[in-house]
């Protein structure tokens, strides 16, 4: 669990990181003290959402870290805001009016579909050279169930939504410690 000081850092990190990028900057973080903050040293994987309005405005992560995670979401910040297939680059004018979130993935358990628990549980479906992943907010903001949660997950990987049932077909669960500037600002 991240203390409130190390989500406070990641949170203004992004920000600061988005900031420089409209400014034409190149952004090089200060490294936290590591007596204060050690989590931020470990190497996990880590999300950016992007929303506007309460909507969806970008969201790309990575599923595990390759940096400390205070240098991976700033990349992750990034591209998030610039690409995401499914927005438009986010515009100066934007900045403003988008809320941050940050998931911290745990590491991936392969699983059974009957395990999977709606608002605990994120999923990643693969199947061959297919993959898709939801976070556990998502099934909870959509209101789905398991079933739903499972199809969508097969719809994301570009599979037909009942993959799941497929025993090709790897189902790998995780939790996410998630956070917003809305619930710690």
């Amino acid at each position: 669990m991240l203390s409130k000081e190390e989500k406070i850092y990641l949170l203004k990190l992004c920000r600061e990181v988005l900031k420089a990028y409209f400014q034409g900057k190149v952004f090089k973080p200060e490294p936290p003290l590591r007596e204060k903050c050690p989590h931020l040293y470990e190497k996990r994987g880590v999300f950016v959402t992007l929303k506007k309005g309460g909507r969806l405005r970008g969201c790309i992560g990575t599923l595990e870290g390759e940096k400390p995670l205070y240098e991976e979401v700033c990349e992750v910040v990034l591209n998030s805001a610039f690409r995401d297939p499914r927005f438009p680059p986010l515009e100066k004018r934007e900045l403003d009016e988008i809320e941050i979130e940050i998931s911290i993935l745990s590491p991936f358990v392969r699983a059974k579909p009957e395990e999977v628990e709606v608002g605990k549980h994120g999923i990643f479906l693969k199947k061959g050279p297919f993959r898709g992943l939801l976070l556990p907010q998502v099934a909870t903001e959509y209101n789905w169930d398991r079933r739903t949660f499972l199809r969508q997950g097969c719809l994301k990987a570009g599979l037909s939504e009942n993959c799941w049932e497929d025993p090709e077909t790897e189902l790998y669960l995780f939790t996410a410690e998630v956070f917003s500037e809305r619930e710690i600002f």
